[in-house]
């Protein structure tokens, strides 16, 4: 694999001055030999103005080839340098710059960006219908690989992020059905963690850096959301009954335990369970319980 290596290069302020003057001497001489052999019958011009004049007119061209030198970056952009297909450094530094003019260069963007994934339907661990998808924070870290390692870089990290999305889903399930279950809907930064971690591993090929990857979208397909809907009010149903049982139990317990450390009235078995039972009535019920007063005795 090709590796990123710095290369520095001249300031192109520098070159700037130098190549004008040149040119401009190069130009004057040329025109003073041109005018002088204009004015020179043709048996006085020998082979030295001859060879003046052609070694002048290479050194206009090399002039010319010289001035495609230049180059400008911006900041967070770099640019790849090749010479006759051979990799010969990245220059990173922002500004204007020259380099030899046989470089072929390409510029490289290191600036982070965004990439929303599409919405993808696949099936969650349990084999549900899920829509999902994804913000990826990305940047180019080793413009090397970017250049060299992938066709396009930037079509790569689209492809391998929707794939690492897809993978994803199916090892988790959309929703916990157990406590300390990791899901989709419930464990957003577990999931994100372990979908950023998968993304690095399959862009580093690519000399991508992922800053972050989270989840932007997740709900179960149309076709099924109905029913896990209910599903879902029914799980909650449930679970609410339960801490209500649970309260209740302990209220029950606790007024028992308060009673007879109180000793404020003696109750036998029956009289106890008969508590118990009125008790888990008032506090289990859904509506307000209407008491009844009792005249006579538990008995009559």
């Amino acid at each position: 694999m090709t590796h990123e290596s710095v290369r520095t290069v001249l300031s192109g302020w520098l070159m700037l001055p130098a190549l004008l003057a040149a040119s401009i001497a190069d130009g004057y001489a040329l025109f003073r030999t041109i005018a002088w052999v204009k004015h020179t019958p043709a048996g006085e011009v020998g082979g030295l103005v001859v060879a003046a004049l052609i070694a002048l007119g290479l050194l206009g061209l090399a002039l010319i080839v010289l001035w495609c030198g230049f180059f400008t970056l911006q900041p967070n952009e770099s640019a790849v340098l090749l010479l006759f297909g051979a990799y010969k450094g990245t220059v990173r530094v922002p500004g204007f710059h020259w380099a030899n003019p046989f470089y072929h260069k390409i510029k490289v963007s290191l600036r982070t960006r965004n990439f929303n994934t599409d919405k993808l339907k696949v099936n969650d661990q349990r084999g549900n219908p899920t829509e999902i998808a994804a913000v990826v924070v990305w940047r180019v870290q080793d413009t090397a690989h970017a250049c060299f390692e992938v066709d396009d870089y930037k079509d790569y990290v689209q492809i391998q992020s929707e794939s690492a999305l897809r993978h994803l889903a199916s090892r988790y399930p959309y929703d916990t059905v157990g406590e300390n279950e990791i899901s989709l809907r419930g464990s957003m930064d577990e999931v994100s963690a372990t979908l950023r971690e998968e993304l690095q591993a399959r862009l580093d090929r690519a000399g991508v850096v992922v800053e972050e990857a989270r989840l932007s979208h997740r709900a179960y397909a149309p076709e099924i959301a109905g029913v896990m809907l209910r599903r879902q009010q029914a799980e909650a149903l449930i679970a609410a009954r339960k801490r209500l049982v649970e309260g209740a139990v302990g209220m029950v317990q606790m007024a028992l335990e308060q009673l007879a450390a109180h000793k404020t009235v003696e109750l036998d078995e029956e009289r106890k369970a008969t508590m118990v039972s009125n008790l888990l009535v008032v506090l289990c019920g859904e509506q307000a319980a209407q008491p009844v007063v009792n005249t006579g005795t538990l008995y009559a």
